[in-house]
């Protein structure tokens, strides 16, 4: 009978370890709920690196529960105020990003996994954006007024897609830039310090 109850908590406790990395793991149940902020140029090595979709189980995870509500906690602290935060800005790697829905009711913000843009659409767009990652800085940048994601359902796996218009589109555009490891001001027509 031992024996049994040591194999299922041996079992039990091997798939909890893993799902996400070592490294990843430690940045997700080390740090409080405001989380450090990776920034230009010190962090580039993160930053600058692609992002990879999370696995089945990952998405069931409780760590993934804990790292959403970390996110948002730390996007919308007032020492950052954001609009949107992706995973590599928090040091993971991952397809996750958390936009504020401006373009909806209330104006929740909400979390993307695995998510992409599939299609961009409407006119380009110059406008003002900001980052947590480039502290003290705006910069002008082009975009498409409108595009299609898509991304996976956190409880159910299942792909959906969305076609989102307007400064919210903007987030998007700016957020998936961030797991693909461009930053903002690869794409800014000018950059000027922020008053």
């Amino acid at each position: 009978m031992k024996a049994h109850t040591l194999i299922l908590f041996t079992l039990i406790a091997m798939t909890g370890c893993n799902v996400f990395t070592s490294r990843e793991r430690e940045i997700i149940d080390k740090q409080d709920s405001l989380m450090k902020v990776y920034v230009m140029p010190e962090d580039s090595s993160i930053l600058r690196a692609k992002s990879t979709d999370l696995t089945p189980e990952e998405l069931k995870s409780a760590r993934l529960k804990t790292l959403l509500d970390k996110m948002l906690y730390t996007v919308t602290d007032p020492s950052q105020d954001g609009v949107g935060i992706a995973a590599p800005q928090v040091g993971i790697n991952r397809r996750i990003i958390l936009v504020q829905r401006l373009d909806k009711e209330g104006e929740p913000f909400q979390a993307y996994v695995n998510v992409r843009i599939d299609s961009l659409f409407g006119p380009c767009v110059a406008g003002q954006e900001g980052c947590l990652s480039v502290p003290g800085y705006r910069g002008t940048v082009v975009r498409s007024n409108g595009v299609v994601i898509s991304y996976a359902d956190i409880e159910t796996g299942e792909r959906l897609s969305e076609q989102v218009e307007g400064f919210t589109a903007r987030i998007f555009q700016h957020e998936c830039d961030h797991l693909d490891g461009i930053i903002y001001t690869d794409r800014a027509d000018s950059l000027e310090v922020r008053q």
